[in-house]
């Protein structure tokens, strides 16, 4: 599976339901070639026009199942959301 067809699905938190938006960029280990985890941008600013000053750092091992069109996550969302750097 290519970065843009995983980046085309949807990401859902199965703990709560919550959709958490769609996969923006990965985090891999130069050495293994291996994705260690993925980041997904938090939500919008005021109206949506300030951009986006958090995203949803998940690791890849939280992840329970990739589908056709979403990406099934268990995670604590607030322990993976965090300051954008």
């Amino acid at each position: 599976m290519r970065l843009c067809e995983l980046s085309c699905k949807e990401v859902i938190n199965v703990c709560d339901g919550q959709k958490l938006g769609y996969i923006q960029d990965v985090e891999f280990d130069v050495c293994t070639g291996q994705i260690k985890k993925v980041i997904i941008p938090g939500p919008c600013k005021v109206w949506g026009i300030m951009g986006r000053d958090h995203e949803y750092i998940i690791d890849y091992n939280c992840i329970c199942q990739i589908g056709p069109d979403v990406v099934l996550v268990e995670v604590e969302v607030e322990k993976c959301f965090s300051k954008c750097k």
